[in-house]
């Protein structure tokens, strides 16, 4: 792949990955955290299960999920996270199929869309990874070398000499 090629594809999957972990590491920073019991009792009247349990679990999905995809670093196994926190939370709080009003029905139509369009941001994420500017394509790159059986630049200094000086 050429080195022009490489730079493009490190933005731009850095940037995609910045702006998809974006809503989610604000759910639970700017939201969930600070106003946990009001989350928590709007989950319940959702009909919910164990509330606060769940509520607990969804920011653990959130932060772990986030900042993994955010950095690269296990990033399909923070998709994959993110994945199963938008799924239980498209079917509470975005079940339109439940509503008989038109309005209503039409608004969570969308954000059940947008929701599955997001879904579908995370699978490329679980099928391609984080990309080359990510923890996850240092180490790719770390393997090949090691495996090509180069060795990086920093340690192709001149051996130390033995023996007494």
């Amino acid at each position: 792949m050429s080195q022009l090629t490489t730079i493009v594809q490190g933005f731009v999957s850095l940037l995609a990955r910045l702006m998809i972990a974006a809503i989610f590491l604000a759910s639970a920073i700017g939201n969930k955290i600070p106003q946990f019991k009001a989350t928590a009792e709007y989950m319940a009247t959702e009909g919910v299960p164990s509330p606060k349990l769940a509520l607990f679990g969804a920011i653990g999905l959130l932060l772990l999920g986030g900042l993994s995809v955010v950095s690269g670093a296990w990033t399909r196994f923070g998709a994959m996270f993110l994945i199963v926190f938008l799924a239980a939370a498209t079917y509470y709080f975005h079940d339109f199929w439940k509503f008989a009003d038109p309005v209503q029905r039409q608004l969570q139509t969308i954000q059940f869309m947008k929701n599955m369009a997001i879904g579908g941001g995370l699978l490329a994420l679980v099928a391609f990874g984080g990309g080359p500017w990510s923890v996850d394509g240092w180490i790719r790159n770390r393997q090949a070398e090691v495996e090509a059986g180069s060795t990086p630049a920093r340690s192709r200094m001149a051996p130390k000499q033995s023996g007494t000086a």
